[in-house]
């Protein structure tokens, strides 16, 4: 599906600008300029027409050591806004204020994903993203990235038709432990996701923190649950997504050499030597309206 740019709405984002400081690293905000900092490696006939999805991008493995930038040069280039959910359901009696952040009401996500299609975002993939980050690659105008967290069954019920709408494309982070159950996602539901054209990328076997692993942790929360993320979808799982969103340097080399080229955290700052390896995601709350959604992102990135 294809979007012409004449026929996408800007929508009328103008409101107070929605403070969100503690979520920024030191580095500039993905702002106007920042926007058009990435718009403008974007060729003119890309601005044109481009696919949701933006263009295709090289396998990580397949991108020559000496392309890759260093870690200064990575960390300078403007953010691209990510966007992390949880649950997708309407709130229920018991689910505490705090919950409230991390379920997004039906109708509230909609509506929110209705504003960054008419906003005119265009969502792209980890390797477009990699590429980007390593070696300069354009991306598309506006880009973003919808991700979504533990496996929750309402992510395939209710986001995947709904981003199927306006033509976007999402990345999956399985937690496996899970694959199955009540309320989560089949594996059948797995590799259909991964079929149509999203990235499943992995969350561990049970969610456990990573700041807490030893020794067999390794091998019960990364390695396995790749392999079985590798038979489901038939694809290599080259992305991580931290539990809580909790990290420590120890766990870079140890991603590294089970085979993750990139891993994301949450709003923490990232770590200056492996930014690759702590890319920097917003939580969608689901108090936010699409206004305060827009403005988040905006500020945050």
């Amino acid at each position: 599906m294809k979007f012409s740019y004449s026929s996408l709405i800007a929508a009328a984002l103008c409101a107070t600008v929605f403070s969100l400081s503690s979520c920024n690293d030191s580095k500039p905000a993905l702002t106007a300029e920042g926007t058009a900092a990435v718009q403008a490696a974007t060729s003119s006939a890309a601005t044109t027409e481009v696919a949701a999805s933006g263009p295709s991008a090289p396998d990580p493995a397949s991108i020559p050591a000496s392309r890759i930038a260093d870690a200064a040069t990575i960390t300078a280039r403007p953010q691209v806004p990510i966007l992390c959910y949880h649950q997708i359901r309407d709130w229920r009696p018991r689910d505490s204020k705090g919950a409230k952040d991390y379920i997004v009401p039906v109708e509230q996500f909609k509506k929110q994903i209705q504003m960054l299609a008419d906003s005119g975002y265009h969502t792209i993939l980890p390797d477009q993203l990699y590429a980007y980050l390593a070696t300069g690659a354009p991306l598309p105008p506006k880009p973003i990235m919808l991700t979504f967290d533990d496996t929750d069954l309402d992510q395939f019920m209710v986001a995947r038709p709904e981003l199927e709408k306006y033509g976007f494309k999402g990345v999956y982070f399985v937690m496996t432990v899970s694959l199955g159950r009540p309320r989560y996602m089949s594996k059948a539901q797995v590799k259909q996701l991964s079929d149509e054209g999203n990235v499943i990328g992995s969350h561990t076997w049970d969610h456990h923190n990573v700041k807490k692993y030893q020794g067999e942790d390794w091998v019960t929360q990364i390695e396995k649950p790749t392999k079985t993320l590798e038979e489901i979808t038939g694809k290599d799982i080259k992305y991580f997504a931290y539990p809580f969103g909790l990290w420590n340097p120890e766990a870079i080399p140890q991603l590294k050499q089970r085979g993750m080229v990139a891993a994301f955290v949450l709003s923490e700052k990232r770590d200056l030597q492996d930014p690759l390896y702590t890319i920097r995601r917003l939580i969608a709350s689901g108090y936010w309206s699409p206004r305060t959604l827009h403005n988040s992102l905006v500020n945050s990135f």
